[in-house]
């Protein structure tokens, strides 16, 4: 048998060695070149021009052809968002409104304005408390002053919580914005998922989504252990009247649980998530881990809120 064979490769005629793959003839010969991927790896890809050297011929080598690798991949990625302007205020408790039986609505009134996003967070200083990351958001109107700050804080019938270090007249000191939550426009479908007093930056960002992107899809879940605590429904009905079609209400326990609230946790009502989506969710943190695992498993944006209870 003759030790080298005539082969076409696209169309062109190459001389390659008995034993040799079509693939190892075309590398050979320079008629394709291996190039990086999207992702990093390493594929077969059209030669600009033949190989530099022609791989030694199988009969004389032990081994099979083994191409070269980069030193590292070359992956492509976001470019760091800069980080927002932190500062620090002082202000005074002014309103104190209960929404729901397990629901507090904080005002507090700043003596000079805080530049934050829809979804930011801040830290606030409490004597005897220390410091407590909480979510600005609007009052269930959608209103607030531009040197008002508004919460929605869980209260606990059986014990101690924020709320309750929070009473009228107080003197807050808190520093923001913190983390990396908030609102970015742009972008796919909106999936908003919020657990209890975690509808307050859920809420803010909506809001501010429905006025920036009108034509945005936006798809919101709302939750809590008691559905008397669902205390956004007025919230809900505002959003309904601007265009957003997906609205969820979901509760775990059964007792006066109206027809339009949905039984079991939230996950359980969550739409099926695409690549494209932005998810936002905020809660406990069995929820948003939750939520964060079904975000990673189709390479969702996923940006959290641990609401502390």
């Amino acid at each position: 048998m003759s030790a080298r064979c005539s082969l076409v490769v696209n169309g062109k005629s190459v001389r390659v060695s008995t034993g040799d793959t079509p693939l190892e003839a075309a590398l050979a010969d320079g008629m394709i070149a291996p190039v990086q991927a999207v992702h990093g790896a390493i594929v077969p890809g059209q030669g600009a021009s033949p190989g530099a050297r022609r791989a030694q011929a199988r009969r004389d080598r032990p081994d099979a052809v083994k191409l070269s690798l980069p030193a590292a991949p070359v992956l492509l990625t976001q470019p760091d968002e800069p980080a927002p302007a932190v500062a620090t205020r002082t202000g005074t408790v002014t309103e104190v409104t209960a929404l729901a039986p397990h629901v507090v609505e904080v005002v507090v009134t700043l003596t000079r304005r805080l530049e934050l996003e829809p979804g930011a967070q801040v830290a606030l200083a409490l004597d005897g408390v220390g410091l407590r990351t909480v979510s600005p958001t609007l009052r269930v109107d959608g209103s607030a002053e531009l040197n008002e700050l508004v919460f929605h804080l869980p209260r606990d019938d059986d014990g101690w919580s924020l709320a309750d270090a929070l009473p009228l007249d107080a003197e807050v000191k808190l520093r923001g914005p913190v983390g990396r939550s908030q609102y970015r426009p742009g972008g796919g479908r909106l999936v908003l998922v919020a657990a209890g007093c975690g509808f307050g930056p859920v809420w803010s960002i909506a809001r501010a989504a429905r006025y920036i992107e009108s034509e945005r899809d936006i798809c919101l879940i709302v939750g809590a252990r008691d559905p008397l605590d669902l205390y956004m429904r007025a919230c809900l009905d505002w959003l309904r009247a601007t265009g957003v079609g997906r609205l969820v209400l979901t509760a775990d326990r059964s007792r006066q649980r109206p027809p339009d609230v949905r039984p079991g946790p939230l996950t359980a009502h969550l739409p099926s998530l695409r690549a494209t989506d932005v998810v936002h969710v905020a809660g406990d943190s069995s929820t948003v881990g939750a939520v964060q695992v079904l975000a990673a498993s189709v390479g969702a944006r996923c940006y959290p809120v641990l609401i502390e209870t």
